[in-house]
């Protein structure tokens, strides 16, 4: 389904004509991951995104590595400004992945150059006076939204490919932290290192220490094809 909806300026356009100048999509990746942070981004566009939507840029899990490293090179050429945070695994295992995703798209906006005057948000409203519009597959139908969900996603799958270096037996670079069957057997051989969530019920469960975890879902729609491929024929989640 997600395959057949257009990703346009058309959400963008609507805000420009109800008075908006100054728009930011906001997007996060790595919700559902087991291992490290969870990323967000606010890109704030242009009002012409011809070169973008003449690349191709829509929902990041459609596209491979090539092009999404590709379309982040023209995202930051076009962009009037770009904001990256991140909400590392301890935060998330105190206030859970909810809130921690929140927190990460908050400091995301607040760290943008520029003030947004109207927020374009995948699925989620912020504590933020700035005025908002939650966009349910927002990374499938608004352009300013999916060069976030880009951003996002180049710079997480960076991150946990340096993190592979560190942690070489749990395979991030191959699967950026998800629950895939091969993560969740190094989880079993080697147990949890200390940038995986203890409160996600996989690593709980590796750690022997029995109690549920956080419900996990198959991700923030930012799940590379094979990686969720391989999830679907892998357990089901804990």
């Amino acid at each position: 389904m997600l395959r057949q909806l257009v990703c346009s300026d058309a959400p963008e356009q609507a805000l420009r004509y109800r008075g908006a100048q100054s728009i930011a999509g906001v997007d996060e990746v790595g919700r559902g991951s087991l291992f490290g942070p969870v990323v967000a981004a606010a890109v704030i566009l242009p009002e012409c995104m011809d070169s973008l939507a003449g690349a191709g840029l829509r929902d990041s899990k459609q596209l491979t590595r090539e092009q999404r490293e590709e379309l982040d090179i023209e995202i930051r050429r076009i962009a009037l400004c770009i904001s990256v945070a991140e909400i590392d695994a301890a935060t998330i295992d105190r206030v859970n992945i909810y809130q921690a995703t929140r927190l990460a798209m908050l400091a995301a906006v607040e760290g943008l150059s520029l003030a947004p005057d109207h927020l374009l948000i995948d699925a989620m409203r912020l504590d933020h006076p700035c005025a908002q519009t939650k966009l349910i597959y927002g990374d499938s139908l608004s352009l300013s939204i999916a060069a976030a969900s880009v951003v996002a996603k180049v710079h997480r799958d960076a991150m946990m490919r340096d993190l592979d270096a560190l942690h070489p037996a749990y395979g991030i670079a191959s699967h950026k932290g998800y629950g895939t069957p091969a993560h969740r057997r190094a989880l079993v051989e080697f147990g949890p290192t200390p940038l995986h969530r203890m409160t996600f019920a996989p690593v709980r469960a590796a750690a022997g220490l029995g109690a549920p975890g956080e419900e996990l879902i198959f991700d923030d729609g930012l799940l590379d094809d094979d990686v969720l491929e391989e999830l679907k024929e892998g357990a089901a989640w804990a």
